[in-house]
């Protein structure tokens, strides 16, 4: 299993059976899956199904990481990379109450390492709804740079983009 660890993190690929109940608690915010264009999972069956079909481990050695507060295992969201139609996607999704505290920016340097590093990747980009500024400084703060504006469920959204170039420079 892949572990991924920070100063104050611990990040590993999501366990289906394991992590449901706290996943069906994070998609049940609407704040938190406002900006997101997913609706809330209607039971944690339905959670469960979800992230046992979730095949991007073992297809791509990549995925979204279940992610804790390493001092007490407390789970505060998840963050990683996603192999989309022809590009790395990095995202992330916390917990309301863990908004603010950097969590987001430092799982996200650590995924950008991880691609980066442990996966040779060349590119990964981010997209987040232009009313989320919140979500685009934190693409920001881990070098990303703005590459055009998308659409995005309808919505206007922002594509930002860091290349391995890049990225070994900064």
């Amino acid at each position: 299993m892949i572990n991924i660890y920070t100063e104050r993190l611990y990040m590993r690929p999501i366990l289906w059976e394991e992590d449901a109940q706290h996943l069906y608690d994070l998609n049940q915010d609407p704040d938190v899956i406002k900006y997101t264009g997913d609706p809330p999972f209607q039971s944690i069956e339905e959670t469960k199904q979800f992230y046992k079909n979730y095949k991007q481990y073992e297809k791509y050695k990549l995925g979204r990481f279940s992610t804790f507060i390493k001092e007490d295992m407390t789970f505060i969201g998840w963050c990683g990379l996603k192999q989309e139609d022809g590009y790395i996607d990095l995202g992330y999704r916390f917990l309301k109450k863990y908004w603010g505290k950097g969590y987001a920016t430092e799982s996200s340097k650590a995924s950008l390492k991880y691609g980066f590093e442990e996966l040779g990747l060349n590119r990964i980009v981010a997209h987040a709804l232009k009313a989320n500024p919140a979500s685009i400084q934190v693409m920001k703060k881990v070098g990303m740079c703005y590459e055009k504006d998308v659409e995005y469920e309808g919505q206007e959204a922002v594509q930002y983009h860091i290349d391995r170039r890049v990225y070994f420079n900064s």
